[in-house]
């Protein structure tokens, strides 16, 4: 394998780098208001289907 020196290789990650298409601001913004939005989703369920889950619990073994 032959070896490469370090500003060879920089050189190498330089022009890699410059090969990346990189989202947009606004891309960027939409995404993050998405995955933020599916949290909250997500929570609303996970909360909910907690608490009947509880509830049903509660009267399945006669605790409050």
């Amino acid at each position: 394998m032959a070896k490469t020196s370090p500003f060879s290789f920089l050189q190498d990650v330089r022009n890699e780098a410059s090969k990346v298409t990189w989202p947009s601001r606004r891309e960027t913004l939409i995404t993050t208001g998405l995955v933020l939005l599916m949290v909250v989703v997500s929570s609303l369920f996970f909360f909910f289907t907690d608490t009947i889950i509880r509830w049903s619990l509660g009267l399945i073994l006669g605790a409050r």
